[in-house]
């Protein structure tokens, strides 16, 4: 008897009749024999109402008061989702993060998993009870609602499966596995029979919103087998796992993007040591993440250099660097949005020369410019103008052969808890 996680997001529960299919897809995995804990998000657009609704009272909610808020939306879920199994015949019990033994840190809004205890899970299983856990939320040691941050349904369902050793952690949404590429934009997009940790990580990082990348890396430090798959079809989904087979002629297994990016440069930067030292370091102290960093050849003394973060994060980092320049002299700090940043990714990449300079040339032919360039040994990206995306995606995509002659399969609004 196998024991099965198996984590839905708000579109396969959006409404009650997806609820329903939900329960009955459940109650089949049972009845194959299996033991299952469901990790559910919260229905359809429930958080994004109820954020509007918070937003409305008070344009700055307290972070504590919207933890408070928001983990309501997932104990709905997990209530009515036992509550149809229960009507179909079938003995499940719901629990919260919390009950279900997470605990975190104390950061309201993204905090991270200090531990598992899932005693309570692990009684319920011996009781051969089908148990709900809701996703994205856990509770310091104080007694402190937290949530996760986006994506964190997905951490729910993998931390817990490798807290309780279950044999496979099923991912349900709305496409039916992982895909070279966003089929929403590219139809003949390619399913991908299985994909590596690594992989799935940098199109996670990358953009890519089917898996977050806080999950993969559980799945990976814990070995995990995680499973991506559709709950509107029983087709075959996406293994995740370790080492992933090679398609011969595949160099490039996915294309990802990013729209959340802005730039900021800084202008007239004294060349003298430990300046980006200074810089990142003050941004990091409060809390802005920095992705790429391009610095520009050193004129009269100084440099140039610029930066990638996040678009909610423009105007604290601008705010950041202002704050700098009585002890950093520098001409000029600006930002830039309307960018987003393509990537490609595949471990074949290793072995095969030539494949950024491939990407260059695809972009440079739709008439882009390439702003910044990231590299490793795994994936290229590159931060263009906003304006061509979906053009720039389907010239690669045929440029690296991932192109196939069967139509891709989306179920319904894209999962982002």
């Amino acid at each position: 008897m196998s024991l099965y996680v198996m984590k839905f997001g708000g579109s396969s529960v959006g409404d009650i009749e997806r609820m329903k299919r939900v329960a009955g897809r459940i109650a089949a995995k049972q009845d194959e024999g299996h033991r299952c804990v469901v990790v559910v998000s919260a229905m359809g657009d429930t958080t994004d109402d109820l954020i509007d609704q918070a937003n409305e009272l008070n344009a700055q909610p307290p972070a504590r008061e919207m933890d408070m808020l928001m983990t309501t939306g997932e104990q709905i879920s997990v209530a009515l989702l036992s509550i149809a199994l229960n009507g179909i015949g079938r003995n499940a019990v719901s629990y919260t993060g919390w009950q279900a033994g997470f605990r975190t840190d104390e950061t309201h809004g993204r905090a991270r998993i200090s531990e598992i205890v899932p005693r309570r899970v692990l009684e319920s299983l011996e009781r051969e009870q089908i148990v709900i856990v809701a996703g994205f939320q856990g509770m310091t040691l104080d007694g402190e609602i937290t949530t996760l941050g986006r994506g964190g349904s997905d951490t729910t369902a993998v931390a817990l499966a490798a807290a309780i050793k279950a044999d496979v952690c099923e991912i349900y949404t709305d496409v039916d596995g992982i895909y070279s590429t966003d089929p929403r934009i590219v139809k003949t997009a390619r399913k991908l029979k299985d994909i590596s940790y690594d992989e799935m990580l940098e199109l996670a990082n990358l953009g890519a919103a089917v898996l977050h990348p806080r999950a993969v890396e559980y799945a990976k430090r814990y070995q995990v087998k995680l499973v991506v798959r559709s709950s509107f079809n029983h087709n075959e989904g996406t293994v995740v796992k370790e080492e992933a087979s090679m398609e011969q002629g595949v160099v490039v297994s996915g294309i990802a993007y990013d729209k959340n990016v802005a730039r900021i440069s800084i202008l007239g930067v004294p060349d003298v040591p430990g300046v980006l030292a200074q810089v990142f370091g003050k941004l990091a102290q409060e809390g802005v993440d920095v992705d790429i960093i391009v610095q520009s050849g050193v004129q009269n003394e100084t440099a140039d250099f610029s930066f990638t973060v996040g678009l909610g994060d423009r105007q604290k980092a601008t705010q950041v660097i202002e704050g700098l320049r009585s002890e950093l002299p520098y001409r000029e700090v600006t930002s830039e949005d309307n960018l987003v940043k393509v990537s490609i990714v595949g471990a074949g990449m290793v072995s095969h020369p030539g494949v950024a300079a491939q990407m260059f040339e695809v972009i440079s032919n739709q008439g882009v410019s390439i702003k910044m360039v990231s590299t490793s040994e795994i994936k290229v990206s590159c931060v263009i103008e906003a304006g061509n995306l979906q053009q720039i995606i389907q010239a690669l995509h045929t440029a690296y052969n991932l192109d196939t002659e069967e139509q891709a399969f989306v179920g319904g609004p894209q999962d982002r808890r």
